[in-house]
């Protein structure tokens, strides 16, 4: 099969959240399996600053309205012969301090930058003359690609293939001012209830669910609760109308770069068979953060975006009691600033059990994951989540709440039978995470447990071959329902 990733971010060039990991290892495996793939990337300034060397670089022009707007195709190898990278060149709209805007807020022109970048592709894969069996398209920045291919380009044979949408995080939906429609090119008659308007504003999101040939979310639970309103972010009726043409496969792990025997971002190693570097990783953690190092307690871990989302009510009503808790806490994330706040002032006020970094870095999130006994994701909903899989391998109990890919991939343990690799609640409420939170601790004071637990959680896969597979016959069922259109 031929695959045209758009994305807005990708690692190990760019990366903000969970979207960059998945659009970083799903291309570079399939292309392993034999599948051509392009990823198309904006330039953005942190890319830039990598100093590729092109070996192609096409002009493209964009109208936006009544002007035509020029840019760049700068192609670069990938990791493997399969692989090909596309870099969208605008320097007005990428060469900027941050991707999406400065910290908790969104350029003013977002709506723009993505137009220009959806129209690009498509110019490029028309003068380039790449041949695409399936184009995938994640989150609101992506949207209007299949919304083009069904109304701008639907006469343009040499761009025409099937599309799949997939929804990482349904929240964020790319609304923009009406205005702001004459500059995708479209016309008045996309701006109704069944296409693009959303409360009288353009929801670029919505686009994509409803033109895409096939939708999907990353992970089952979450394709399933998007159709309620408790999570379907005011789209769960338009996500009803095409549940048959809406699936839900979960992320994978790349354990290349999540592998606790080999992590380059640790100096102490471990592995299922022999965990006494684990032990030396809390210590240092402990002593990174300036908890007391000898303290038998466990180490309840957490690397977040600082956001409700992630069930910071929650955890900020819970650590109020902290002191009753045989428990020490470490916090890395940025976010919300009234929960930064108040985490930095719990952090003071109880500096020998909670500990709390503002900011991310790479280095001490591995820690963080291989140093914690539990690793904490208490949210209010999750798509999918990655660190409660990378704590499973890192030897780090998950505690979550069962929403979302948290429910696909943690199981309550069960004392009696052995069976199950994490602790997890339902009810959505401080009282449900302190349960969970005592049962985890009591169970902790018993270490023949704790590390037939800890076991459990070291033998899962949740790797990207699992995944991809799903996802390749998924793109066989949607490439055959455009085929029979």
């Amino acid at each position: 099969m031929k695959i045209l990733f758009a994305v807005s971010e990708a690692a190990p060039f760019v990366k903000t959240g969970g979207l960059a990991d998945v659009a970083g290892a799903l291309p570079t495996t399939l292309a392993a399996r034999g599948h051509q793939v392009y990823l198309f990337l904006p330039f953005y300034r942190e890319i830039r600053k990598l100093e590729t060397t092109p070996n192609l670089r096409l002009e493209v022009s964009v109208p936006l309205g009544n002007i035509k707007i020029s840019g760049n195709i700068l192609e670069v190898n990938g990791s493997n012969p399969n692989l090909k990278i596309f870099f969208v060149e605008k320097a007005d709209f990428f060469d900027r301090p941050f991707i999406y805007g400065p910290a908790g807020t969104d350029y003013p022109d977002n709506g723009i930058r993505f137009i220009f970048f959806c129209q690009a592709i498509l110019e490029a894969v028309a003068q380039l003359g790449l041949a695409v069996d399936l184009y995938h398209a994640h989150d609101w920045q992506t949207a209007l690609l299949p919304v083009y291919l069904k109304t701008l380009y639907r006469d343009q044979p040499r761009v025409q293939a099937a599309s799949l949408f997939t929804i990482h995080n349904l929240a964020y939906q790319g609304l923009q001012d009406k205005d702001l429609l004459p500059l995708t090119g479209l016309g008045w008659e996309e701006f109704t209830l069944d296409r693009l308007e959303f409360f009288d504003r353009i929801n670029l999101l919505k686009g994509g669910l409803v033109y895409a040939d096939g939708l999907s979310t990353v992970s089952p639970s979450y394709s399933r609760e998007i159709l309620e309103p408790e999570f379907g972010c005011g789209l769960e009726g338009v996500l009803r109308q095409r549940r048959n043409d809406l699936f839900g496969i979960l992320n994978g792990v790349d354990y290349k770069e999540w592998n606790p025997a080999e992590d380059p971002y640790l100096d102490d190693h471990f592995h299922r068979e022999d965990m006494e570097g684990k032990q030396r990783c809390k210590e240092k953690l402990a002593q990174t953060f300036q908890l007391p190092g000898a303290s038998p307690w466990p180490l309840i871990g957490m690397v977040s975006r600082l956001v409700e989302q992630k069930g910071f009510d929650l955890i900020l009503e819970l650590l109020q009691e902290v002191e009753t808790f045989a428990a020490r806490f470490i916090f890395l994330g940025t976010g919300n600033l009234a929960i930064e706040n108040r985490l930095a002032d719990l952090a003071r006020r109880h500096s020998a059990q909670i500990a709390f970094l503002h900011g991310y870095d790479n280095r001490l999130a591995h820690l963080i994951e291989a140093g914690s006994d539990i690793f904490m994701m208490p949210s209010r909903y999750e798509p999918c989540g990655l660190n409660q899989m990378y704590s499973l391998r890192y030897g780090t109990v998950p505690l979550v709440r069962a929403v979302g890919g948290l429910a696909d991939s943690i199981s309550s343990y069960d004392p009696k039978t052995g069976v199950g690799n994490g602790f997890r609640f339902s009810t959505y409420s401080p009282g449900a995470l302190k349960e969970c939170l005592e049962k985890a601790l009591q169970l902790f004071q018993d270490q023949g447990q704790w590390q037939k637990l800890r076991d459990n959680g070291m033998r899962e896969d949740f790797s990207w071959s699992h995944s991809v597979s799903a996802y390749e016959t998924l793109y066989q069922e949607i490439m055959a329902r455009f085929q029979n259109r």
